[in-house]
């Protein structure tokens, strides 16, 4: 049986109930990061919780539209159970719930080891090797989302208004929507430090702090869950689909990475070289172009994702990296010394921060670990594909990609692998045979 300390649930539930808390909703985060959870009675919680909360595995093979894709140990074998545990340092009280807290689980089979198709399970580990070589992965997520409000021909744009990137105030956001979100995600302690509308219209975009990379996952997983969850609040919708709309941009997912030393001393940082960058800053770059179209599986996981890229879009297109550059897939701030990092622009808004955050580090560690020198820094503005190769272009060639670089798979462990695979290319297959409604609106009037 799995084994969990549980001499930290007394306390936590004394200093709960003296809260005015008076139910804990523990969650986790799926193979696409929606947070499947159960709420617990704090009164109960010691009980409930100590020997873990029991969840169907296949819970990891459920999709968007209900249906169980058969993973390893899940639909075939009679859908057995896995147990959660909470991570009590993740406690944290909802500011828009009142007597409600929420507390990140971690999963683990009844045998008492680790999920390894678990999200967190897995950017877990990739941050145990980085720590293994005395590295800390530091990581600054930056999302962007559409928000839509209800009409009576369906969900449109939220701010319906050309040319608002950058503005602030009711212009853009009639309602105030963005600013009451930030103020109650500071509440959450998610530790969100700026928001802004983006280029299209109904876009906004929240940055989070830095962090150790779990943490920031943590974060970033709190933070979609509680956007959507303000949204439904005021009747909108939130959604962080790539590209939702055929006559605007798409939203991204922008990571911010670097790496400390035991005493917070940057490993990027090297002034003594032409563009401020150390050797370990060079190969982690190299290692990321180097397993990028495997990445991409993590990193744009749906369908959706790729009719986001393309020339002129600000989306990445193709594997390349320049310095200050937006239109390149890795983009080198300006900044330097402490703040020296790399910023990988290749991820949507639909990507699962456990995995995104997990499959950048995986480049960055086989770069570092293989002594990968990058190609030359692009100049210029991008998409100029006799320079560069093309990232894949579907999530079918992602998915392959990533079945065939075993030194990705490896490091984001087999399980988990397999499990993905398994549940995307159910995505695909569905949408294999599913009538679009560019498919009735082309065909039926003229055929």
């Amino acid at each position: 049986m799995a084994h969990f300390d549980t001499s930290g649930l007394r306390p936590a539930q004394e200093r709960l109930t003296a809260d005015g808390i008076d139910v804990v909703r523990l969650g986790y985060a799926d193979l696409i990061g929606v947070d499947r959870g159960r709420d617990v009675l704090v009164n109960h919680l010691p009980r409930t919780v100590g020997g873990g909360v029991a969840f169907c595995r296949s819970v990891f093979g459920t999709t968007p539209r209900g249906g169980v894709v058969d993973i390893d140990r899940g639909l075939s074998d009679g859908l057995p159970d896995v147990l959660a545990f909470p991570d009590l340092a993740t406690l944290r009280p909802l500011p828009w719930e009142p007597g409600v807290a929420h507390c990140i689980a971690d999963v683990f089979n009844p045998d008492g080891s680790p999920a390894r198709e678990s999200p967190r399970q897995v950017l877990r580990q990739l941050c145990a090797r980085f720590e293994a070589e005395a590295a800390t992965p530091i990581v600054g997520p930056e999302l962007e989302f559409y928000l839509l409000e209800d009409s009576p021909s369906g969900w449109k744009r939220y701010g319906e208004g050309t040319g608002n990137i950058y503005t602030s105030g009711r212009k853009g956001d009639p309602e105030n929507v963005l600013l009451e979100s930030l103020r109650r995600l500071g509440e959450y302690g998610i530790d969100v430090v700026a928001a802004n509308h983006e280029f299209s219209s109904g876009q906004f975009e929240i940055n989070l702090w830095h962090g150790h990379a779990l943490d920031a996952a943590d974060r970033a997983h709190r933070f979609k869950d509680a956007v959507k969850e303000l949204a439904r609040r005021r009747g909108h919708l939130a959604t962080f689909m790539p590209k939702p709309f055929n006559d605007e941009g798409g939203s991204g997912y922008h990571l911010h990475f670097s790496l400390v030393d035991a005493g917070g001393a940057s490993l990027f940082d090297d002034p003594s070289t032409a563009d401020g960058l150390s050797l370990t800053a060079h190969h982690a770059i190299g290692g990321i172009l180097a397993h990028a179209p495997a990445i991409a599986a993590v990193c744009n996981p749906t369908i959706n994702s790729y009719k986001r890229f393309g020339p002129d879009t600000l989306a990445p297109w193709l594997i390349d990296w320049g310095l200050d550059n937006r239109s390149a897939m890795v983009r080198i701030p300006p900044e330097r010394g402490t703040a020296t990092r790399l910023e990988l622009r290749l991820g949507d808004a639909s990507a699962n921060s456990y995995l995104a955050i997990a499959g950048l580090l995986a480049g960055a560690l086989l770069g570092i670990r293989d002594r990968i020198e990058p190609p030359e820094a692009l100049v210029g503005y991008g998409y100029d594909t006799t320079r560069s190769a093309k990232l894949p272009q579907s999530l079918a060639e992602s998915l392959d990609a990533l079945e065939a670089d075993a030194d990705v798979a490896d490091l984001l462990g087999q399980p988990f692998v397999a499990a993905f695979l398994a549940y995307k290319r159910d995505e695909i297959e569905r949408f294999r045979t599913w009538i679009t409604d560019w498919e009735f609106q082309e065909y039926t009037y003229h055929i």
